[in-house]
């Protein structure tokens, strides 16, 4: 389901038709923050609650919030390709919100994902600056994520089934990034959006 005030589009990506979803602050946007969604082959799409609560999050906090579907998902063309084509999809979904907002093209955009969405967004920063990231509960076992700057937030549930807590703490470990962990949590933060909203929010604001 949309949220609220969305605005909806299918643009030329780079394996055919590309969804792609805006959502508007109410004040003067300050930049663009484009957010990835779960694993497309495990049902992940723009439309993954997380996702809607990030883009919901940073809509609020003044940000364009661009949200897409990987291709093969929804009304996205194409079929997954491990990572390398769906970073290809987040570059194109970005150039369209840069090309509809001329005025934010060239400040560095936030880069926030989720789970499969987290290594796509960390070879996106391979080839744009961010301004900062956002990573809820990183794959970081299954995927080789790169270099992510020390001021990256990153939040991951207690009792996470799908990327163990202990994973993580390794990977931050030398890379000295602190965690933000949910206690009684699991992966897909059941119960716990709003949390997770206000959680990004502060962490944002200060």
């Amino acid at each position: 389901m949309s949220l609220r005030g969305e605005q909806r589009s299918v643009i030329e990506g780079p394996a055919g038709a590309l969804e792609v979803a805006i959502n508007r602050p109410e004040t003067e946007p300050r930049a663009i923050a484009l957010v990835a969604h779960p694993h497309p082959l495990q049902g992940g799409t723009l439309d993954n609650k997380v996702a809607q609560t990030l883009a919901k999050t940073f809509a609020g906090l003044g940000y364009i919030s661009v949200r897409f579907n990987f291709r093969g998902v929804g009304k996205s063309a194409g079929t997954f390709d491990e990572g390398d084509g769906e970073t290809d999809d987040a570059l194109a979904a970005l150039a369209f919100g840069r090309r509809e907002f001329p005025s934010l093209a060239q400040l560095p955009p936030v880069l926030a994902g989720f789970s499969f969405g987290t290594l796509v967004q960390s070879r996106v920063a391979q080839s744009v600056a961010p301004e900062r990231m956002v990573l809820i509960a990183p794959a970081v076992m299954r995927f080789a994520v790169d270099t992510i700057p020390i001021d990256t937030i990153v939040i991951h549930g207690e009792e996470d089934d799908v990327v163990a807590l202990a994973d993580v703490f390794a990977w931050a470990r030398p890379r000295e990034l602190p965690i933000v962990v949910f206690p009684g949590c699991g992966h897909f933060f059941h119960g716990r959006l709003p949390q997770l909203q206000r959680t990004v929010a502060g962490m944002w604001q200060r």
